[in-house]
């Protein structure tokens, strides 16, 4: 199991954040990498993608070299947008509402925010996403 050093810091300093700000989250080690929850619903998951160990992801983001990836979920209606917008977004082939992001030094933290904001409000409590504050 890899632990989550496996993420750059300044990644890991980002998301955190933005993650544990919204109601009733918490951050755990995941498989490999980082997950952040509310309840025991994964809203995202960021890892370091090593192809030869993590095939599935590495397929998904169409490399064969190591990248950092953040996956979460997204409302159905906003995907082909996502994957749209770029190179850098990823559909997997697992769970219909999941996207990827692969970050580097040109990610835009705010969008970001944005994404993961929404993720949460696709996977908490109706009493929770009440709390957040969202844009828009």
């Amino acid at each position: 199991m890899t632990g989550p050093a496996d993420v750059p810091p300044a990644h890991l300093d980002r998301l955190r954040p933005i993650c544990l700000g919204l109601p009733e989250t918490y951050e755990e080690a995941a498989w490999v990498g980082t997950r952040w929850r509310v309840r025991k619903r994964t809203f995202a998951h960021v890892l370091t993608v090593d192809p030869d160990h993590q095939v599935a992801y590495a397929r998904a983001a169409a490399t064969d070299e190591p990248i950092c990836v953040l996956t979460f979920r997204s409302p159905g209606d906003e995907i082909a947008g996502l994957l749209a917008a770029g190179p850098h977004f990823f559909k997997p082939d697992w769970g219909a509402d999941v996207v990827g992001l692969m970050l580097d030094d040109a990610t835009d933290w705010a969008e970001v925010a944005e994404l993961l904001t929404e993720s949460y409000c696709v996977l908490a409590p109706k009493k929770l996403v009440t709390l957040v504050d969202r844009p828009g």
